[in-house]
C-alpha cells in the first residue's frame, strides 16, 4: 500500500518537538523500514528539504511571491492571520499550518480530500520542474493549486517547506546516515563512504533498502553527476598550518575566483558551479579548454575559474559571478569578462576513483593528464619562511592567500576538515544569510539597502541573527538586491521586511562582540559586505558554533570582562 504523504509531515512533527539525536535517529530508520523501495529516495530527499535528488539539475522554479498567492486562494484566509502567525512562529510552514487549519474551505471539502502518497508529492514535484516557456507560470500555479488543494494542515506545513527548502526539525544529512545504517542494517562507514561518491544520499538508501551493504560497496563515480566539494576550515596562520600538518606540506595560491568541477567523456565536457549547478553554456571557453587538453577518456578534475582584465591581472570576485549567472549573449560577456581556468584536483580518471588516492600522488596524476591547463601555483615545504615568502608572493600578484593540502590525504567529498586549510592574512570574513532588510534613507528610501545578517545554528536549522549593515554593495547591486529580496519578502513592518533565507554574503568585521541585542549573545562590529555569495548554498554558510569559536578565539591575545 502507498505511504501517505501526511505519515512523512507526521514524521517530521515529532523530530520538530525533540532536540534528542537518539531518538530523531530511531524516528527516521523506523519510518525508513516501513517504505516500499520506490519511496525511499524521494522521502528522504524530501525529509531534508529537498523536492528532487540532489544531482537533478531541474529546479522548481516557484517564488515566494507565487507561493503565498496559492496559499491565499485555497485557505481563503485574510492575509493578516498569515502574518500574524507567523509573528508567532517565526516559521512558514507552521504560519501555513495554522491559517489551513482556521481556513473554512479546508474544513467543508476536508471529508472528499484525496489522500496524497510520497510518490504522487514527487510527481508533482517533477511535473512543475519540468514546466517551462509562455505560460509557465499559470500552469505551475494551477499544479500547486491542486496540490495544496488536497492537503490536510499538517501536509501543507510540509509542502510549504519543501518548496522554500527549510525544513527547520533538526534533521541534516549526519544524523540522516545514521538512520539509515540503523534501517537498513548497514554499517554507518558503509553509509558514509557511498554518500560521499554517490553525493545523494537519498539514492543511497534506496540502494540500502534494495540490496544492503553490497549494493553500498559497489557505488562509485558517473561522469556528469556532480560530487560535493571537499571543504578547507580556516587557520589562524602559517604555523598551525604547518603543525597540524605534522611537517612539510603543501601550499597553493588562493584564487579569488569561483571553483569549478569538471566532468569530460570523449568529447563532451559539462562545467559544475560549488553548488553543483551546471554552468556549461556560461563557460564555453573553459568547456573548450577542457575538451582540448584534458588527456583522458573520462575524467573529472577540480579547478578555479578566474576573472582577469587585458592584462592577465584577477579582477573582482562579483565581474566572475556576472559571467556565471548569464545564459544568453555569451560571447559578449566573455569577451568583456575574460575567464582563466587553474586546476588543483582530479578526482576519477577512465574508470578509476582517486580520492582514496593521496594528494601528492593526485596532483602528479592531474600534471599528467591536464594538457595545457595551468595548474594552480604550489611549492611543498616544511620551512615557515619559504612559506611567508609565496604567502607575499600570492598577495602582490591579487589573489586572496594560500590553500594549505596535506600530502597524504585523501579526497573527501562534502567534508570540511584540517587536511586542507586556507590562509587569508586579514580578519576571517563569515559567509551570512540576509533574513530581513529596511529601507535606507534619503536616495536609498526606494531601496531595502539595510540587511540583517544571520548564521545557520548546525544544531536546529535556524538562522541567528549576528548582526545588522548597510556598507559594501553598490547603488546597482542595492537595486538589484531590492528586487530579489521583495520575490522573498514574508511580511513587512513599518520600515523592515522578513525575507526567507536565501541570499548568501560574504562579510568583513572588526572583532565580534558580546551582545544582548541578538538571541545569540554576540555581534559583528563594523560589519560590511564584501561580496554576494551566488555561488554558495545555504548549507556552506558559517554556523552560530563557528562564529562562537571566532568569538573565543579574540580572546586569546585580549581580556575578558567576567560576564562574558
Amino acid at each position: 500500500m502507498p505511504t501517505p504523504f501526511k505519515a512523512l509531515a507526521e514524521l517530521g512533527e515529532k523530530l520538530e518537538a525533540t532536540r534528542k539525536r537518539l531518538l530523531m535517529i530511531d524516528l527516521v530508520a523506523g519510518f525508513l523500514a516501513t517504505l516500499a523501495a520506490e519511496e525511499v529516495e524521494p522521502a528522504v530527499s524530501m525529509m531534508l528539504g529537498r523536492p528532487l535528488p540532489t544531482w537533478s539539475q531541474q529546479t522548481l522554479e516557484v517564488s515566494w511571491a507565487t507561493l503565498s498567492e496559492i496559499i491565499k486562494q485555497v485557505t481563503d484566509v485574510e492575509w493578516e492571520a498569515f502574518k500574524e502567525a507567523f509573528s508567532k512562529t517565526g516559521d512558514i510552514g507552521s504560519a501555513t499550518k495554522t491559517i489551513f487549519e482556521n481556513s473554512k474551505l479546508k474544513r467543508q471539502t476536508a471529508l472528499f480530500e484525496k489522500k496524497l502518497t510520497i510518490i504522487e508529492v514527487r510527481r508533482s514535484f517533477e511535473a512543475l520542474a519540468e514546466i517551462s516557456g509562455h505560460g509557465s507560470r499559470d500552469k505551475k500555479q494551477r499544479l500547486i493549486e491542486a496540490l495544496l488543494s488536497q492537503s490536510s494542515p499538517v501536509e501543507a506545513k510540509y509542502l510549504v517547506k519543501i518548496f522554500i527548502g527549510e525544513m527547520r526539525t533538526g534533521l541534516h544529512q549526519g544524523l540522516m546516515e545514521q538512520a539509515i545504517a540503523r534501517a537498513f542494517k548497514v554499517p554507518l562507514e558503509t553509509v558514509q563512504q557511498a554518500s560521499m561518491i554517490a553525493g545523494d544520499v537519498g539514492e543511497v538508501a534506496a540502494l540500502a533498502r534494495i540490496n544492503g551493504e553490497e549494493a553500498l560497496t559497489k557505488v562509485s563515480f558517473r561522469v556528469f553527476r556532480p560530487v560535493s566539494l571537499m571543504l578547507a576550515q580556516m587557520a589562524n596562520g602559517l604555523s598551525e598550518a604547518l603543525q597540524e600538518h605534522g611537517g612539510e606540506t603543501a601550499f597553493e595560491y588562493k584564487y579569488d575566483g569561483a571553483r569549478v568541477q569538471i566532468h569530460k567523456s570523449g568529447d563532451e565536457v559539462k562545467v559544475y558551479s560549488r553548488r553543483l549547478t551546471d554552468v556549461t553554456d556560461s563557460l564555453p571557453e573553459i568547456v573548450e579548454i577542457a575538451r582540448n587538453n584534458v588527456k583522458a577518456k573520462e575524467a573529472i578534475v577540480e579547478g578555479e575559474v578566474v576573472a582577469v582584465d587585458n592584462s592577465g591581472f584577477p579582477v573582482p570576485f562579483q565581474h566572475l559571478m556576472r559571467r556565471f549567472r548569464r545564459i544568453h549573449a555569451i560571447e559578449d560577456t566573455a569577451e568583456k569578462i575574460p575567464v582563466k581556468l587553474y586546476l588543483f584536483d582530479i578526482l576519477y580518471l577512465n574508470g578509476k576513483s582517486l580520492i582514496a588516492t593521496p594528494y601528492l600522488q593526485r596532483r602528479q596524476t592531474l600534471a599528467k593528464s591536464a594538457g595545457q591547463i595551468q595548474l594552480t601555483t604550489q611549492i611543498v615545504t616544511k620551512n615557515a619562511e619559504e612559506a611567508a615568502e609565496f604567502l607575499k608572493e600570492a598577495m602582490n600578484a591579487g589573489h586572496e592567500g594560500l590553500m594549505v593540502k596535506k600530502l597524504d590525504s585523501p579526497y573527501t567529498p562534502g567534508i570540511r576538515g584540517k587536511r586542507w586549510v586556507k590562509i587569508k592574512p586579514v580578519l576571517e570574513p563569515l559567509d551570512l544569510v540576509i533574513v530581513a532588510a529596511e529601507y535606507g534613507y534619503g536616495r536609498r528610501h526606494e531601496w531595502l539597502s539595510d540587511y540583517y545578517l544571520a548564521a545557520r545554528d548546525a544544531e536546529t536549522g535556524e538562522f541567528l541573527e549576528v548582526g545588522k549593515t548597510f556598507k559594501g554593495l553598490t547603488d546597482a547591486e542595492i537595486i538589484e538586491m531590492t528586487k530579489r529580496l521583495k520575490e522573498l519578502a514574508i511580511k513587512e513592518q513599518h520600515r523592515r521586511v522578513v525575507v526567507i533565507p536565501r541570499i548568501v554574503v560574504e562579510v568583513a568585521y572588526n572583532e565580534i562582540q558580546r551582545s544582548s541585542k541578538y538571541e545569540c549573545r554576540m555581534a559583528l562590529r563594523f560589519a560590511r559586505i564584501t561580496r554576494i555569495r551566488d555561488d554558495k548554498a545555504l548549507e556552506e554558510a558559517d554556523t552560530i558554533q563557528r562564529v562562537r569559536e571566532i568569538y573565543e578565539k579574540q580572546f586569546l591575545k585580549k581580556g575578558r570582562y567576567k560576564t562574558d
